[in-house]
């Protein structure tokens, strides 16, 4: 088990990339999603990589012993004074050290810090751990829908944290 973690800026080479190909490896694995999740995150992380404005949005890498094993990114939305949390998630050999805890909270101190007043986030019904994570900073469930998904049907989910 990882001795040292840290949660750092995802501004090293590789970083974006690596979020793109985590995702696309994790959750293939474990819910047996296709390529079609992939290209969603690759999307999101392509907007961030050309176009974000540092004072308000950022990403961040979690490291267990020099090794990335997590990532969240938080985004302006379109509404004024929203933010979006994306692209949270946590390798399976990293689960439990407090990642993704982690990470939540260096976003939401970063979305406070920036003077938004509410952070949403876009997540499906079944990822039990980042329920957890996201009920105990405060998200409550603001929304639920069916989605075609990436290879089978989901419930989609929209979470808020309002009066950061």
């Amino acid at each position: 088990m990882p001795a040292n973690l840290e949660i750092r800026p995802a501004d090293q080479p590789g970083d974006l990339g690596w979020i793109v190909q985590v995702h696309g490896e994790v959750y293939h694995r474990e819910f047996g999603w296709n390529t079609g999740f992939e290209a969603l995150v690759a999307r999101i992380v392509a907007d961030y990589a050309t176009a974000h404005d540092p004072a308000r949005e950022a990403a961040w890498i979690a490291e267990a012993d020099g090794e990335r094993v997590g990532c969240v990114m938080l985004v302006a939305a379109d509404r004024p004074g929203t933010a979006k949390l994306r692209v949270l998630v946590v390798t399976e050999a990293a689960r439990g050290l407090g990642a993704g805890r982690r990470l939540v909270d260096r976003c939401l101190d970063f979305a406070r810090a920036s003077g938004y007043e509410r952070v949403t986030l876009w997540t499906v019904d079944g990822l039990t751990s980042a329920r957890k994570i996201y009920e105990a900073a405060g998200f409550v469930l603001t929304g639920e829908e069916p989605h075609p998904g990436f290879g089978h049907e989901v419930i989609g989910q929209t979470w808020t944290l309002e009066a950061l």
